[in-house]
């Protein structure tokens, strides 16, 4: 296994006025750099070109499709990537559509990786999200690992300088999760150079 690190991106899911998602990516992102085994990049869907139309033919046919000039840095990261963290609320008991559009708007850069998710919510802490999370990101052939970090009632968990009041049960929470992805990212990387990954 390389001891090389390993790239790992973090999703902002969310795109809405006045959203959280950037305070708990930030926290997130801090915790994945004191780990030691990630290069931690961040991609921000609000930076990015997301139309909700989706070409003729669908990335799953065709694994090189048109896409936007506004998505093509984001997609070559996510490509890149060993290993992708979302970072999620829940809307009305599901993920953000600019969350879906972008995973539909790739596939090839999605499959033989492992995924993870940070949820944050008022009641259910983004986890209502994240189970459907893992039906779609199965459906692409990611290997969604079992552990997450969960923020019910995030407004009254960070101050007004976005930090934890009480860090230490998240970040316990976040280093096990890290080592997850760490060992999952691991061992796919190597079978991906190895033995790539067939695409349907």
């Amino acid at each position: 296994m390389s001891s090389q690190p390993l790239r790992l991106v973090v999703v902002v899911g969310s795109v809405r006025d006045g959203r959280f998602g950037p305070v708990v990516t930030r926290w997130f992102a801090e915790q994945a750099e004191l780990h030691g085994r990630f290069d931690v990049d961040v991609i921000d869907l609000a930076d990015t070109e997301l139309p909700l139309a989706l070409p003729a033919v669908p990335p799953a046919v065709d694994p090189n499709p048109s896409r936007p000039a506004g998505m093509a840095d984001a997609g070559r990261r996510l490509a890149e990537a060993d290993a992708v963290v979302v970072v999620t609320p829940d809307y009305n008991r599901s993920f953000p559509a600019s969350l879906k559009a972008f995973i539909d708007w790739h596939h090839t850069e999605w499959q033989a990786k492992p995924i993870a998710f940070v949820g944050y919510s008022g009641a259910s802490g983004g986890l209502l999200a994240i189970e459907q999370l893992r039906q779609v990101f199965g459906e692409l052939d990611a290997h969604a690992v079992r552990e997450y970090v969960s923020f019910p009632r995030y407004y009254l968990l960070f101050d007004a300088e976005g930090n934890l009041k009480d860090p230490e049960e998240p970040a316990a929470a976040a280093r096990t999760m890290l080592d997850r992805l760490d060992w999952w990212g691991s061992v796919l990387r190597d079978a991906r150079h190895e033995r790539p990954y067939a695409s349907r």
